[in-house]
């Protein structure tokens, strides 16, 4: 699905136009339907994903996901940003959990070097 596609979905189901999304975010008129044939900036891809409160991964198609959700572990922002395809459900889950292993190792880490330059300091 193109970036269009998307947008226009999003409307459709805002029951808002083009025009309307344009006026709202300050972009140019008729400048969304210019997307299929030029490059938008990516401002005005921000602005669009903003207004609909998507991500612009969602809005060019790089994930089906609408929103990153902030309250979830990073490991998982983590997963919604690889590319999982071909991968079972059982094998994305392994991969989740050792993405947070190693997440809590460099936690770990990180506070003990900070201990120790507190300590060099005192």
């Amino acid at each position: 699905m193109s970036l269009i596609d998307r947008i226009k979905e999003l409307a459709d189901s805002k029951k808002v136009t083009f025009a309307e999304i344009e006026r709202n975010t300050g972009i140019s008129n008729g400048q969304i339907r210019r997307w299929d044939s030029s490059s938008p900036k990516i401002e005005n891809v921000q602005k669009v994903a903003d207004y609909f409160g998507v991500s612009t991964d969602y809005l060019i198609g790089r994930t089906n996901i609408r929103t990153i959700d902030t309250e979830e572990p990073l490991s998982s922002q983590v997963m919604f940003r690889m590319n999982t395809d071909g991968l079972s459900e059982e094998e994305v889950d392994e991969l989740k959990d050792e993405v947070n292993r190693f997440l809590r190792f460099r936690e770990a880490e990180i506070k003990r070097e900070r201990e120790l330059k507190q300590d060099d300091k005192a």
